[in-house]
């Protein structure tokens, strides 16, 4: 099962290339000039802070703590347009962390154009965790390690074994 959940940065990537063309806005997005930020989440598992602008990378600044025990997604930015369900082939930005090493292992903003993929070819922590969201937000996701890689992340990714993970997402679309 786990392998089967390997693939949020390396799948997209491979499965998005071919996939970006024919999307359809969902609804509107934000203004440009939205900005967005979030209490830091804590506890005694990991803490996390996101601030900036939407319609860029967001600045995520992680506080180390024990593993995440459960999915936790927080709406920074509560979008206006319609809500994801299940199965949808979403366009999203994104940021991924390790929350260990606090260290980023991936970014779509760094290739400048959202990628677009079905939720059903990435980790399930995104599968629950973008079901609800609203076009146009912006979405923190705490991915406890067996709804992510598990103990067996991508090679090369950066990413530990049993490694809690943590996105920040902006959904321009879906269909």
């Amino acid at each position: 099962m786990r392998l089967r959940i390997v693939a949020l940065s390396f799948a997209i990537g491979i499965a998005l290339t071919g996939c970006s063309s024919g999307t359809s806005k969902a609804g509107p997005t934000p203004e440009p000039s939205k900005s967005s930020a979030a209490p830091a989440l804590t506890g005694t598992e990991v803490s996390v802070a996101v601030t900036g602008d939407i319609k860029s990378e967001p600045v995520v600044t992680i506080t180390p703590g024990d593993p995440a025990s459960k999915l936790t997604t927080q709406d920074i930015v509560v979008g206006t347009g319609p809500a994801v369900k299940a199965g949808a082939t979403v366009t999203a930005n994104y940021v991924g962390y390790g929350a260990a090493s606090g260290q980023m292992f991936d970014s779509s903003w760094h290739s400048g154009t959202p990628p677009t993929f079905p939720l059903g070819n990435v980790i399930l922590g995104w599968q629950k965790g973008l079901v609800g969201m609203q076009v146009g937000g912006r979405r923190l996701l705490i991915i406890p390690a067996e709804l992510g890689y598990g103990n067996a992340p991508p090679p090369g990714s950066g990413i530990a074994n049993g490694e809690t993970l943590v996105f920040v997402v902006d959904l321009v679309s879906f269909k």
